[in-house]
């Protein structure tokens, strides 16, 4: 048998790999340290200093950056950032397809060295051979390894085609959205700069219609003070002042003598009156006012009893114009009601086949703070009058109990307590007036036809409260497009 000496067989085993790394490239000057553990799995020694961060970590801190900022940061420095990280993609692939050419050379010089090692295991025997079995193992584990490697990295590569796929297409984005807002940016520039420039002519001609108008105002200023001093020096301030008071004498005179003239004429168509009736046989007795009565009265020796006359009523709106009949009013008593304010009344005496015509002095005046009594009333939330009734449906009301007359806004109510005798909503059939049936009380009465068939004579407790009923009950009956007026008087309205 032969017997190999040590130091040929370093000298050999120096040759060998020699040979099989003569054309390949090492990564390093050295061959990586391993050692086997168990169940001949290599482990890689611990090396020594600090370890750099791997590609995935690199990749999580630049996202969880670009997520932190994107809130803050512009669309121009998103493009940049992004084009920043397409670099460093591009570089991390190239970094890969490096580690992907020393892996292919690794598989190389392993698979060159496990046949180096196949050849020389033919040729030892003994304990050279079984280390020569354990290095191919050894190197057999290696390969598996590398293997791993290889796989990781080409996961990590893909990561990394993904990442620059995607770090390529928003890059792209960032860039259409810059040019589009500069696009957005440019169009506003320009419309600011017509706005700019249309309020720089408008200025400039507001500027120069100022300077024009500003001079024509001072022009008029300095006339209407030039005027003012000419009228301060020609008009001194004690004689406008005496010139106030005269007028004031004047319009007082004046106002007292349209009241004079005006009692005058009243006084002087009374005159005429009295001698037109100087030969008359009757004449009317009462104040010609809202709130009395007014009585025809026999002037003559020669005139009839009026029991044995018949008596009409009539009134007059103007002086010479047609009367209008008051249908009921036949009794020598007449109490004037507000419908009949302003006007004349005239009233017919026939006695054995003769007519007499009496007439009123004057027109019937309004009675004295009726208007203010009605206007506190309207403010009143209800509005309720004592009466007494004194007919019903025609007939003498034998009872003179009190009863309460409530006139509303939209209806009319007369009740005793919780009896209630009539209570009717403003109506075209619906009655309102004073009375015409003549009486001691005939001022303080008022005729309500409720409904067809159904008629009160109402007593008051004073003529005031049955004028102010009559007006308020029109009123109220009038904002409900109802005329509320007595028998045969909706032919005058």
């Amino acid at each position: 048998m032969t017997k190999v000496s040590p130091e040929l067989e370093n000298q050999m085993e120096i040759e060998m790999v020699m040979s099989v790394s003569a054309d390949v490239s090492f990564a390093s000057n050295r061959f990586p340290k391993y050692r086997i553990g168990a169940d001949n799995q290599i482990l890689d020694d611990a090396k020594e200093g600090p370890k750099g961060p791997s590609l995935k970590e690199v990749v999580g801190q630049e996202t969880a950056q670009l997520v932190e900022q994107q809130k803050r940061l512009s669309v121009r420095d998103l493009a940049s950032k992004f084009d920043n990280n397409l670099a460093a993609a591009a570089k991390q692939s190239d970094e890969a397809k490096l580690r992907e050419v020393a892996s292919l050379e690794g598989h190389v010089l392993l698979k060159k060295l496990r046949d180096a090692l196949e050849s020389l295991r033919g040729r030892l025997a003994g304990r050279n051979k079984e280390d020569v079995e354990k290095a191919i193992s050894m190197v057999e584990a290696l390969a598996v390894k590398l293997t791993q490697k290889e796989g990781e990295l080409i996961h990590e590569k893909f990561e990394v085609k993904k990442l620059a796929n995607f770090l390529k297409q928003a890059s792209e984005d960032a860039k259409k959205l810059v040019n589009q807002e500069r696009s957005f940016a440019c169009a506003e520039i320009e419309s600011a700069r017509a706005v700019v420039q249309r309020c720089g002519e408008a200025l400039e001609e507001e500027e120069r219609i100022s300077q024009t108008s500003g001079k024509q105002e001072l022009e008029e200023l300095l006339e209407e003070v030039q005027e003012a001093r000419r009228i301060k020096l020609s008009h001194q301030p004690s004689k406008v002042i005496d010139m106030e008071h005269e007028l004031q004498a004047l319009r007082i005179q004046i106002r007292e003598k349209s009241i004079i003239s005006v009692k005058l004429q009243r006084e002087l168509a009374m005159s005429r009156r009295a001698e037109e009736n100087k030969f008359h046989l009757y004449e009317l007795g009462g104040s010609e006012n809202l709130g009395s009565s007014l009585r025809v009265q026999p002037c003559s020796d020669e005139a009839q009893e009026l029991s044995k006359c018949s008596i009409q009523w009539y009134r007059i709106p103007t002086e010479g114009s047609r009367r209008e009949i008051i249908s009921g009013a036949n009794k020598s008593i007449y109490a004037p009601e507000p419908f009949d304010v302003g006007r004349f009344l005239e009233v017919d005496v026939i006695s054995n086949g003769q007519k007499v015509l009496v007439t009123t002095a004057g027109s019937i005046g309004p009675a004295a703070g009726l208007a203010s009594y009605v206007e506190t009333l309207f403010r009143k939330p209800n509005i309720e009058f004592n009466v007494v009734i004194s007919q019903m449906n025609g007939k003498n009301y034998s009872s003179h109990s009190v009863h309460l007359f409530h006139v509303g806004k939209m209806r009319m109510k007369l009740c005793r307590g919780w009896i209630t005798k009539a209570r009717e909503s403003y109506s075209s059939s619906m009655q309102l007036c004073g009375f015409r049936g003549g009486g001691n009380s005939a001022a303080k009465s008022l005729f309500w036809l409720a409904r067809k068939g159904h008629s009160f004579v109402l007593v008051f407790e004073s003529e005031r409260e049955r004028n102010a009923a009559i007006l308020l009950a029109r009123r109220y009956a009038l904002d409900c497009n109802v005329m509320l007026v007595g028998p045969d008087d909706q032919a005058f309205m």
